[in-house]
């Protein structure tokens, strides 16, 4: 299997990195694509949007023509998984901030979210948290971290923290507001290997 990871600005190693080790976890053959510019993702069997600056993430697919291939592979149920900055953009609806930096959202997922649901750099936390089909204890990293504070029909949200879902799937597409690239645990890159 081949994965992609959009490597344009963000956590790009550790997604790769995690990635690595969770296929040599489960003894299963596969190549991890760093995607920099356009006509790499229609050869992937899955795609990572990692966490960064959403702002500039989003500018630069769509200036390079990585987000419209995005798109495509979305609707041809290929799995997307959007972590942190990756869920902004994986958004239908964003919030004033994302209106005020005229961000342009990949429209995939039929989410609200909110930018800097849990504040600004220094408020960064690390929690415990229980996500549905995935498991229960997962030592979730939140930096600078997004909320989806709606979630539209065939939205299914797996795991809260307050008010705020943190963690949703939407057929080949899974969001989460936190980085599970940076901690040893490899459930959620199994889960999402498994969607492929």
């Amino acid at each position: 299997m081949k994965i992609g990871v959009i490597a344009i600005q963000g956590n790009v190693a550790e997604h790769a990195g995690a990635l690595k080790r969770t296929l040599a976890l489960r003894g299963d053959p596969g190549e991890i694509v760093l995607i920099k510019h356009s006509g790499l993702v229609p050869d992937c069997d899955a795609i990572v949007l990692p966490g960064g600056e959403s702002t500039t993430l989003a500018r630069l697919i769509w200036r390079e023509g990585i987000a419209t291939e995005i798109v495509d592979a979305v609707g041809a149920g290929v799995p997307v998984l959007g972590t942190c900055a990756g869920l902004v953009l994986l958004a239908k609806h964003g919030d004033e901030d994302v209106a005020r930096t005229k961000q342009r959202l990949l429209g995939v997922m039929d989410i609200e979210v909110k930018r800097n649901a849990f504040g600004r750099q220094y408020d960064s936390f690390e929690t415990s948290i229980d996500i549905s089909g995935i498991g229960d204890g997962f030592p979730a990293v939140f930096i600078r971290a997004p909320a989806i504070v709606r979630c539209g029909n065939g939205v299914s949200s797996l795991a809260w923290v307050g008010d705020y879902v943190v963690a949703a799937q939407q057929g080949s597409v899974l969001a989460l507001a936190f980085h599970p690239e940076m901690v040893p645990d490899t459930r959620v890159h199994q889960y999402f290997i498994d969607m492929i």
